[in-house]
């Protein structure tokens, strides 16, 4: 470990920075003796640390030993002097000073000896407070993310890139170098959690008493992962994963609100939803557009997901860290995936299932390993039969390829994160954790450096993407019939709903509601002999009970679909 030193004296005499000495006087002495002892043995080993091009997180648990659970109360700084501009672990702490709560996170990396934490911000009486953390908007949970299996040091972080060019929340990033309780510990990532908030999963709160009418209809957050505690947080899908070999299920938990705080009125209603939502999906009739599964999901919300589980070829996806989050019915009421999360394992590096080849389906995990006990849903490959599902995705695929997910452009920012860790950080952290050129589960590919380990991952994406390229579903063209404009407002409604539209052309127009069941509760039949824009008003035999509708309007061959929520 190197000479150890006991006194601030002995080491100005070691000849170390002026602002190391000062750093030790002013913040470590405070904090505890012990804080200082290991200080200074870590300061004077084969690998002293001084300054970084990255942020600087300190963390000091005052002699406790963490936990995997409950978090313990310790110490908490970090140093961020901007852009382009050093950071000096002697620096006064100025983008976070206090006490925070952290615990082990993380389920199979547990196993590695570089721990990934959980962190809550905490104020001084111990309870959690919100503060922003290196650019990124305050909130109160955080993950101090260890990469280790993954030696390009990369994968999550672009994978979450990728997530939101899609123009979706993805979890936010940025890379650090940690010390705690005065030890070296590497280059890590702090990461946005997954969380109900308007800058993350921005979904309305659910208060205990949001329990009927539109109020308990969102907002909610769920996820398909590894049980935890006793299993009660959640419920198991009617509907066994296709393949299995054994009695695999598939588990929904309650991620927000929590099992703890969900009420029965809340858990009946999310359930039911779920429920009736594969339902639909498994009948005969789930790709009619007014009463089949596009009822209950945003479709292009599975799109992206598919696309990004794809791409990174991600060998947990759609089975495990699979979140989707619920809007509540007036703010469009539909389920979406996502956030996408967990891809230390993605693009290629994974020797088990799947493989790390860049060919193949992850939606095809079930035939591939139909023994592993958490299995993905029979959604996907369902949603592939729909040909408007595939139609869309192709569409999808097309605009992305030729933009934001084209190749030249994820090599370029792979080439922009694999320049900044090379120059320092990134031979650190190797040198802490010497895991170049040696098998660490689950790792395809072993490369001798850091540099062969990116230069392999951008191959990999290269040959990725043209395989899907070639194997994506492509875009069915036909007979091209001009659409046709369409509004219904207001949406939500209470007595009055409007109806305008807009012909290029003469011809007949037809404007139908129907409930979730398919009956039909208004007709609308017009016969415009010349182009132009009318409206109508709503009128149904009977009122409208209030709840959700669907409307179909249709001209010429041309079907325009949505969904209206009357109100009380």
């Amino acid at each position: 470990m190197g000479t150890i030193v006991s006194s601030i004296k002995e080491l100005d005499m070691h000849g170390l920075d002026l602002r190391w000495r000062r750093f030790v006087r002013s913040k470590l002495v405070p904090w505890s003796s012990a804080m200082v002892f290991t200080v200074f043995t870590f300061s004077v080993t084969a690998q002293t640390f001084l300054s970084s091009n990255l942020p600087v997180i300190v963390i000091n648990t005052n002699n406790q030993s963490i936990l995997d659970e409950p978090k313990i109360t310790a110490d908490m700084g970090i140093i961020d002097n901007g852009p382009g501009q050093r950071n000096y672990v002697s620096d006064p702490f100025n983008n976070y000073a206090g006490k925070i709560g952290i615990e082990i996170r993380g389920s199979s990396s547990q196993m590695f000896p570089k721990k990934q934490y959980g962190i809550e911000l905490r104020d001084a009486t111990g309870n959690g407070i919100s503060m922003p953390l290196l650019g990124m908007p305050a909130e109160e949970d955080w993950v101090l993310f260890a990469p280790y299996n993954d030696k390009s040091l990369m994968r999550d972080v672009l994978a979450y890139k990728l997530g939101r060019d899609l123009g979706r929340y993805a979890p936010r990033t940025r890379y650090c170098e940690l010390v705690l309780n005065g030890q070296y510990q590497g280059v890590y990532v702090l990461i946005e959690k997954i969380k109900r908030d308007k800058n993350r999963v921005d979904v309305k709160k659910l208060e205990p008493t949001d329990n009927s009418g539109n109020s308990v209809t969102g907002g909610y957050i769920i996820k398909i992962d590894k049980e935890s505690g006793s299993g009660n947080g959640g419920w198991i899908s009617n509907y066994a994963p296709p393949g299995r070999s054994g009695d695999q299920r598939i588990y929904y938990q309650y991620d927000y609100p929590k099992a703890a705080n969900i009420t029965a009125q809340q858990r009946t209603y999310i359930q039911q939803y779920m429920s009736t939502f594969e339902a639909t999906l498994i009948g005969t009739d789930f790709a009619n557009p007014v009463v089949g599964y596009t009822r209950f999901v945003d479709v292009d919300s599975f799109i992206d997901f598919f696309i990004v589980n794809e791409v990174s070829k991600n060998v947990d996806g759609y089975r495990l860290s699979t979140y989707l989050h619920k809007q509540r019915d007036s703010d469009g009421g539909k389920l979406l995936m996502g956030p996408v999360w967990d891809f230390n394992l993605g693009f290629g590096n994974c020797d088990y299932c799947t493989t790390g080849t860049p060919t193949g389906w992850v939606t095809s995990f079930n035939s591939v390993c139909p023994q592993d006990y958490w299995l993905i849903p029979f959604w996907w490959n369902r949603l592939y039969q729909d040909s408007n599902y595939r139609n869309r995705l192709a569409v999808r695929w097309a605009e992305l390829r030729a933009d934001k997910f084209s190749t030249p452009r994820i090599h370029a920012y792979i080439d922009s994160v694999y320049t900044v860790l090379n120059s320092e950080s990134a031979i650190r952290n190797f040198q802490k954790w010497p895991v170049l050129g040696q098998y660490v589960w689950p790792n395809f590919y072993v490369g001798s450096t850091f540099q062969s380990e990116v230069v392999w991952l951008k191959d990999w994406v290269t040959n990725r993407m043209n395989w899907l390229d070639l194997n994506m579903p492509k875009i069915v063209t036909g007979v091209e019939v001009k659409e046709f404009k369409v509004s219904v407002f207001p949406n939500p409604f209470h007595q009055e709903l409007q109806v305008e539209y807009e012909l290029e052309q003469g011809g007949d127009f037809t404007f139908e509601v129907c409930t979730p069941l398919g009956q039909s509760v208004v007709k609308h039949y017009q016969t415009q002999a010349q182009a132009g824009t009318y409206r109508f008003s709503v009128q149904a035999e009977t009122p409208l009970l209030p709840g959700v509708y669907f409307y179909k309007a249709k001209r010429a061959g041309v079907e325009v679909t949505g969904r209206i929520v009357k109100l009380d």
